[in-house]
């Protein structure tokens, strides 16, 4: 279980005032606060620029918050505080993972499992199920930089597989991917859930969020402007999918923003 309290990200920009350059900070993620339990996929969902990317990085203790507090919860609901247990609990993914190119997924899997430490017979094992699950025998042995993007998707949802944490954050994982490899990321969302695992993702893919989420949080401007399951922001809104939900929620919360400013 993750829960974010709070949580805000300050940065500064840039820009002309006639001959001078002036600087001003602005709240990329503005007060937020959040909850995801075991054995939910919780979505985050927004327009470019709304603070999505910041937020989940915050979650995933790959950037420190300006001020609020993550707190990550074992199974048995103890905190886990220190920094190097809490980074090995959190599986994060995004579209700037970063892999060895010229290892084979297969070796690079075998070369994750033995800096984790784990038995030989182990490795060999979990690589042999994470390859099933995510259909990659095809191009298991391939070197990574011979990949499709779909591929090396599927191939960095196999890194995050190897250290079978208890948190994923996956930032667009279906992001320009075919159709076959969207469905092989979709699965596994599924399977990760259904384990007892949390997953937090952003997308801009409404149709399969509305399918997939238990629980969903909007955010704009950097700030949360609705949350609840589908069904309920469908109902909130009075709209028929989650697509026209979107565009409502963010419709009004554009309005009372114009609104403070006017």
């Amino acid at each position: 279980m993750i829960i974010a309290s709070d949580l805000c990200k300050e940065f500064e920009k840039s820009y002309k005032e006639g001959k001078k350059t002036k600087k001003e900070k602005f709240l990329a993620v503005n007060h937020v606060s959040l909850t995801a339990k075991e054995g939910e996929i919780v979505g985050i969902l927004g327009p470019n620029g709304a603070g999505k990317t910041t937020l989940l990085r915050m979650l995933g203790s790959l950037m420190t918050p300006t001020e609020g507090r993550v707190t990550l919860m074992d199974t048995e609901g103890n905190e886990i505080a220190d920094d190097t247990k809490k980074k090995e609990a959190i599986g994060y993914l995004s579209g700037n993972t970063k892999l060895y190119p010229r290892f084979s997924i297969r070796e690079y899997l075998t070369f994750l499992g033995e800096v984790y430490e784990y038995p030989k017979q182990e490795i060999a094992e979990r690589i042999e199920r994470i390859i099933e699950v995510l259909d990659m025998s095809s191009f298991a042995d391939s070197r990574i930089e011979k990949l499709s993007t779909g591929q090396t998707q599927r191939a960095s949802i196999a890194r995050c597989l190897m250290a079978d944490p208890m948190l994923y954050i996956l930032d667009e994982p279906t992001l320009g991917l075919d159709i076959l490899s969207a469905d092989a990321i979709i699965r596994f969302m599924k399977e990760q859930k259904e384990k007892g695992k949390t997953v937090l993702y952003s997308t801009h893919y409404l149709e399969e969020a509305q399918v997939l989420c238990d629980r969903i949080y909007m955010i704009c401007g950097g700030r949360i402007v609705a949350q609840g399951t589908p069904a309920q922001l469908m109902e909130q809104t009075g709209t028929s999918n989650l697509r026209e939900a979107f565009h409502a929620i963010y419709d009004e919360s554009e309005r009372e923003d114009n609104n403070e400013t006017a």
